[in-house]
């Protein structure tokens, strides 16, 4: 029979045609049969801080993210002011030591970026680490590169609603690029 001699990469698109049209958050093309999953377009957000951009340690960052897979959808280096801040840091402005934070997070430029990919937000705080680079595990980027709980290199979201939060806070609608990465299916799988 036909189906026979169709490899099994052919007999899944065959499958995934026959279940439905290519996908409208997808342009057509042999990646985009059937329904892309939701969880393929969840965002992050990521500040390489003060301390790492006066370390040279921003390429050994964004390096991390897209060897995991992760496409970058938006970057920006800019110097933080007080106001961007205290809405970013909201939660903590009623702790002792928020002076001291806002004061690191303003004695420097910071790159903030936005990740997107399949569980990004859960898989970026892995890639991170714990915040306290003492007890950050070997391999983190907070193990790997950070000295000190208040000089921890990075920030990354901790939830989806607090990632699109923050991401409002840091960017534009329109500074987040829409583009097809030509590596989805060696990521993904088709």
């Amino acid at each position: 029979p036909a189906g026979s001699s169709m490899g099994s990469l052919g007999r899944r698109l065959a499958r995934s045609l026959l279940r439905g049209q290519a996908s409208p958050s997808c342009p057509p093309g042999p990646r985009c049969y059937g329904s892309a999953l939701p969880e393929l377009q969840e965002k992050t957000l990521v500040l390489v801080k003060p301390d790492a951009v006066q370390r040279r340690l921003v390429g050994n960052v964004i390096q991390r993210f897209e060897h995991r897979g992760f496409k970058l959808v938006a970057m920006k280096l800019l110097q933080a002011d007080q106001g961007l801040l205290d809405k970013h840091y909201q939660q903590l402005r009623q702790k002792p030591f928020y002076p001291a934070l806002l004061a690191y997070m303003t004695s420097g430029p910071v790159v903030a970026m936005v990740w997107e990919g399949y569980n990004v937000v859960k898989s970026t705080r892995a890639m991170v680490g714990n915040t306290n680079s003492a007890t950050a595990a070997a391999g983190t980027i907070r193990g790997d590169f950070s000295m000190h709980v208040s000089r921890n290199v990075v920030h990354a979201s901790d939830s989806v609603e607090t990632a699109q939060r923050e991401i409002s806070f840091w960017f534009q609608q329109n500074e987040l690029v829409a583009w097809e990465s030509g590596d989805r299916d060696y990521t993904y799988g088709p």
